[in-house]
């Protein structure tokens, strides 16, 4: 620990093998005062009068007065898009944007192209640093922070475009790592850099028996697939016959709680699991300390503004996005136990983003949050008012009533006849009676939800399940979009979407 903790200093200049000691109120303060200070000269501030607002008291509602909300469409048109058409700088942040981060997340099937700054790329360096030093508080042994760490990302070969190169954000901020860490990075530059997923895999499995890994990170799926090819290309019989020092796995992009039982089917030992909150926009948040809900700290330091919307009906529209004039809350005015839609300005020149995402306060004294769900995602068609987290409880106890891993699954309020009926497919590793299922997914929504009962009693007449197997959702993903990376399977579809993935899963298990 020692040996990595002069690194990082070195690195970073800094003077203690601490994390720093930031108050987050405070820091948010500075970060806004500092964004609008660098933002004033641009487009965007001068069109926003970012001047005036650096002149009132009260910057955080000043701000908010003046500037509206903006959902992707709305910066793109107006103004992304001449930035990355004609290469101008000081559009929405000073300076030549040199990277755009392709996002298709988990809607849609036209990827957006978020801006990718050079100060965006320190901000996540620093915040990737304060993770590791955030390691210190588990109690690992010595030498584990001596090990390497697994980055199973997209590609690192970033495609031209234009003025600039674009590629999913794992990629581009794999292929700007420092210097210094790569000798702990792995698959290493030249695997990483493997445009093909299969074929990426597959060379880490044959590579895998030569690496000491300690630690992984990555959205889970993609992981745990490439875990299973590794353990299957070496003939072992669980990862830890592989990697005996692996020890942590920080999960990102989705939440952990459906892939728990899978991973813990492939490892030799126990692990620890951390979440992480590695977005297109930026790293938002991380797991700081041990805690048993995976809350993480929000990165209040690091060139991210924070601003929280109630997630109320009258605060969000038809279509999942924030009406404008619904009053946005600063991080000292959040109360825990609460859903808020999140909205970011950044570095990389975003301003009172949607970034779709909703959150949790479990401790607002460290700003530290879980997130919820998509406000594209709550399962709201008849007024059942089901969040995402409350749909992986409720697959946590099925899989322990049934004996199941599930770790895929998605959900859509459809109309076969009269009635609407919500309609599940559960992508699972095991065997259970369809209609047992249902019955226990019913009564556990019901006994978490109230409004899911209510729901029940009226417009909501029946619930079905639909078992396909995991690999399904995998190969739906990578027929639609890409496979790996920041991709991640929607865990609730609209109707149209949701018809075309019935097609697909019949002809797949066929």
């Amino acid at each position: 620990m020692v040996v990595l903790g002069n690194i990082i200093k070195a690195a970073l200049g800094i003077t203690d093998f601490v994390l720093p000691d930031h108050d987050p109120v405070e820091s948010q303060k500075e970060i806004l005062k500092d964004l609008l200070e660098k933002g004033a000269s641009t487009e965007f501030g001068q069109t926003y009068v970012f001047k005036n607002i650096l002149k009132e008291k009260n910057l955080a509602a000043a701000f908010a007065e003046a500037v509206p909300y903006y959902d992707y469409d709305a910066m793109n048109s107006r103004w992304w898009s001449k930035q990355k058409e004609t290469d101008a700088g000081n559009v929405t942040w000073p300076g030549r944007v040199k990277y755009y981060a392709l996002s298709a997340g988990t809607t849609g099937k036209e990827s957006k192209r978020i801006p990718i700054t050079e100060e965006m790329l320190e901000a996540i360096r620093k915040t990737s640093i304060y993770q590791i030093l955030a390691t210190s508080n588990f109690n690992f042994p010595a030498d584990f922070f001596e090990k390497e760490i697994m980055m199973l990302g997209s590609t690192t070969d970033l495609k031209k475009s234009g003025h600039y190169l674009e590629g999913e954000i794992s990629g581009i901020a794999a292929g700007n790592i420092p210097s210094w860490f790569e000798r702990f990075y792995r698959p290493g530059k030249k695997i990483a850099s493997i445009k093909d997923w299969d074929e990426r895999v597959d060379a880490i499995a044959k590579e895998a028996p030569k690496w000491d890994i300690g630690a992984m990170a990555g959205i889970p799926s993609w992981n745990e697939l490439m875990l299973k090819r590794v353990i299957e290309y070496n003939k072992a019989e669980n990862i830890h016959e592989i990697w005996p020092n692996l020890r942590v796995f920080a999960s990102g992009g989705v939440a952990f709680g459906p892939y728990k039982k899978s991973f813990e089917s492939l490892m030799g030992k126990p692990i620890t699991y951390l979440d992480t909150y590695l977005a297109s926009e930026g790293f938002l948040a991380f797991q700081s300390r041990p805690n048993n809900d995976m809350s993480m700290a929000l990165a209040t330091s690091n060139g991210i503004y924070f601003e929280f919307v109630p997630f109320t009906n009258d605060n969000i529209d038809e279509n999942g996005s924030i009406v404008q004039g619904a009053r946005a809350l600063s991080l000292e005015e959040v109360e825990n136990n609460t859903d808020y839609v999140l909205v970011i300005s950044t570095v990389a020149g975003t301003w009172r983003y949607m970034i779709g995402d909703t959150i949790r306060f479990t401790d607002k004294e460290k700003a530290e949050i879980v997130i919820t769900g998509r406000t594209k995602h709550f399962l709201n068609v008849v007024g059942s008012q089901l969040s995402v987290i409350q749909m992986n409880d409720a697959m946590r106890q099925i899989e322990e009533i049934f004996g199941l891993r599930i770790p895929e699954f998605t959900v859509a309020a459809v109309r076969p006849e009269q009635d609407y009926i919500h309609h599940w497919y559960l992508g699972a590793e095991g065997h259970a009676s369809e209609n047992e299922l249902a019955r226990e997914l019913d009564k556990a929504l019901k006994e978490t939800n109230k409004a899911y009962a209510m729901a029940r009693t009226k417009a909501l007449k029946e619930v079905k399940v639909t078992l396909t197997s995991p690999e399904a959702f995998y190969a739906w993903v990578e027929q639609n979009k890409a496979k790996g990376g920041q991709v991640k399977v929607p865990r609730v579809m609209k109707a149209d979407e949701f018809a075309e993935w019935q097609e697909f899963a019949k002809k797949f298990e066929g």
